[in-house]
C-alpha cells in the first residue's frame, strides 16, 4: 500500500485540491466517468476511501459515491466558504481535502460524496492484490 506521498510530488492540481482545499473542473478530471471495478484510495495516505460498487453518475462532473469503504478514513467538517454552508470531506489519515458530501444522493442514507479525482488514486480490481489491497477484492465477488 502507498503511504504518505510527499505533497511536493503531486501535480499542481493534486496539490491545489488536497493541500489548498481547491476544486478541479467538472467533467475535466480523471475519474468522473470511470466505471471499472476497483477502489479509490487517498492519493496522499494510500488509505482506501471508496469503491466503484458505490459509485454512480450524479451528473455533476465529479466522481460521486453513496458511502465510503471505511468510514473512519473520512472526516467531515463544516465549510462556510464561497458564501454557502456545506460539509467538507477530508481524509482522516492525510488531513487532505477530498471534496464535499451532500444529502441529495440515492440509497438508504441519501448521501452523495462528491469527490475530486485529483485527491484519489484508482486501483483496478485486477491490481488489488499486487497493490496490497487484496482484502477489498471481496467487494467485487
Amino acid at each position: 500500500m502507498t503511504k504518505n506521498i510527499d505533497p511536493s510530488k503531486l501535480t499542481k492540481m493534486q496539490y491545489d485540491v488536497t493541500q489548498n482545499n481547491g476544486t478541479e473542473p467538472p467533467f475535466k478530471n480523471e475519474y468522473w466517468d470511470e466505471f471499472k471495478d476497483g477502489i479509490y484510495v487517498d492519493i496522499i495516505s494510500g488509505k482506501p476511501l471508496f469503491s466503484s460498487a458505490d459509485k454512480y453518475d450524479a451528473g455533476c462532473g465529479w466522481p460521486s459515491f453513496t458511502k465510503p469503504i471505511v468510514e473512519e478514513e473520512i472526516l467531515e467538517k463544516q465549510d462556510s466558504s464561497h458564501f454557502m454552508i456545506r460539509t467538507e470531506v477530508r481524509g482522516s489519515s492525510s488531513d487532505s481535502h477530498l471534496g464535499h458530501v451532500f444529502n441529495d444522493g440515492p440509497g438508504p442514507d441519501g448521501l452523495r460524496y462528491c469527490i475530486n479525482s485529483a485527491a484519489l488514486r484508482f486501483i483496478p480490481k485486477e491490481d488489488l492484490e499486487k497493490e496490497g489491497y487484496s482484502v477489498y477484492s471481496k467487494l467485487f465477488d
